[in-house]
């Protein structure tokens, strides 16, 4: 039996792959399409991780989509709030019916013959093997390890009597009363786990070998409650939405360009909200610029609260082992624990693990270019959205779903069946993520090359990007495009 055929399949039922089933519909009508999700339920990220005060770190105006307007004033959505805003515009769009969940991607292979790509799929809650064929694949699938966070391993953790979690495997239940907690980390998830449980636990300890630039941001937007009651959403959210991008752009560009002042700036800012006395230059003054690695964002500078109540603390310093009650740092310092909380980061994979083919050719995806951040040099008819890392995931997303639905009007408009990539003639030797984060730094040698030029050039830079992806030419010297080759025929004679 001849393998089901849709026109686009979506790889991923979260953030991005709900936005980029919307577009196709509004943008592609009469496409059919469908989204292969791993697990049972929508939201991927959102849906996955469950630790206590789960939220974004950016705010909800620019990590809503374009076509949906956020109708709360709340600037910083917690993950419920999120995972319910994805539920629901999946719901109101319709896409539901076109999701198979428990199908986690394993391979898909390009026919140049066929023009379509063959997807082979595992059903994790049957073990049954699936397989779909399409003329466009979509990977929004993200680009860290679902099934798997990292996670170092530290001398004497055999000995430790208490509890060790990481927040991607969170328990169900967990009761933080009355218990010392230590989270080891500094990054986003650390700084939103430990206002968190500081309410209720006994005292909570934030574990740090290096600091972090963490930013206070009001939990609910004050343009957004002006205009909330004077304008309708659908006109109101753009402006909110638009404010919001030039004021991350600013404060981006700002960094970059003057990193002494920026640091200056944050410095001060986090100094007001710290208990007199505080020891800044030791646990607020990272070694790097700021932007070298992502900023934290804490609403309404719960973190600083916490830290002015005495509910919690932060320690600087190296790990020398876990002892039977905590950890002991290399400074000779020991911090008492119940509880150790790991969250030491993410695995990166890219495109979900799976393996991709061309003409029964391997793809090495860490040989290949990047193509506007979204495409692969020599993989025809296929897309993978990866988000801003200096702005909201979405404000790409968004992007990259608008044009592939360009793109997929374009074939069908000039008679085209599939459009390549190919890879600057100059060569391309730049890093896919230009950010010292460990779990980026661990993982860069598996991921694309960019070029040092447009359009091979990743911009982390929405508006400019606006002007490329909306309005920018389909054809240019990055892409090409290849007709259908005709099917071989063999002229039988007749005796």
């Amino acid at each position: 039996m001849a393998p089901e055929h849709v026109d686009v399949v979506i790889v991923g039922a979260g953030l991005s792959g709900i936005g980029a089933a919307c577009h196709l519909q509004q943008e592609c009508p009469g496409k059919s399409y469908a989204i292969l999700e791993s697990r049972g339920a929508v939201g991927g990220t959102w849906d996955l991780f469950r630790y206590p005060g789960v939220r974004s770190d950016s705010d909800m105006f620019t990590l809503g989509y374009a076509f949906r307007p956020w109708k709360e004033s709340t600037s910083i959505a917690d993950g419920a709030a999120i995972r319910h805003y994805i539920q629901d515009t999946a719901r109101e769009h319709g896409v539901q019916g076109n999701i198979r969940f428990h199908h986690q991607v394993l391979s898909a292979a390009w026919s140049s013959q066929d023009a379509r790509w063959t997807v082979t799929a595992r059903r994790t809650d049957t073990g049954e093997t699936v397989r779909l064929t399409c003329s466009w694949l979509s990977v929004c699938s993200g680009y860290y390890r679902y099934d798997e966070g990292f996670r170092p391993r530290f001398e004497g953790e055999a000995e430790f009597s208490g509890e060790v979690i990481h927040p991607q495997h969170w328990p169900e239940g967990f009761d933080a009363a009355g218990k010392r907690i230590v989270v080891i980390g500094s990054g986003a998830t650390a700084v939103t786990l430990v206002p968190s449980l500081a309410g209720e636990a006994e005292h909570v300890t934030m574990l740090q070998r290096t600091p972090s630039y963490i930013l206070s941001l009001p939990g609910r937007d004050p343009l957004a409650q002006l205009l909330r009651n004077r304008l309708p959403a659908k006109l109101a959210y753009p402006i909110v939405r638009w404010k919001n991008v030039l004021l991350s752009t600013a404060l981006y560009q700002f960094s970059r360009r003057r990193p002494a002042a920026a640091r200056e700036l944050i410095r001060r800012l986090t100094e007001k909200q710290l208990p007199a006395g505080f020891d800044v230059d030791t646990h607020f003054h990272p070694p790097y610029d700021p932007w070298d690695q992502r900023l934290c964002l804490v609403p309404d500078g719960d973190l600083f609260g916490a830290l002015r109540r005495g509910e919690a603390s932060i320690a600087t310093g190296r790990i020398a082992r876990f002892t039977p009650t905590g950890i002991a740092l290399e400074s000779g310092e020991h911090l008492d624990a119940d509880v150790i909380v790991t969250a030491t980061g993410l695995n990166l994979l890219p495109m979900g693990g799976m393996s991709l083919s061309v003409d029964g050719d391997p793809v090495d995806v860490s040989q290949a270019v990047s193509y506007k951040g979204m495409m692969l040099s020599g993989v025809p008819n296929f897309t993978m959205t990866i988000g801003y890392t200096n702005a909201s995931w979405t404000l790409k997303a968004d992007l990259v779903s608008g044009y592939v639905c360009r793109l997929i009007n374009h074939l069908d408009a000039e008679g085209y069946a599939s459009a390549t990539p190919v890879a600057p003639p100059e060569g391309a030797d730049q890093p896919f993520l230009d950010l010292a984060s460990g779990y980026v730094q661990r993982s860069l040698a598996d991921l694309p090359k960019q070029g040092r030029r447009t359009p091979w050039r990743l911009h982390q830079n929405y508006i400019r990007d606006v002007a490329l992806m909306r309005r920018g030419s389909l054809e240019d010297e990055g892409m090409t495009f290849q007709r259908r080759v005709p099917a071989t025929t063999t002229e039988k004679a007749v005796a």
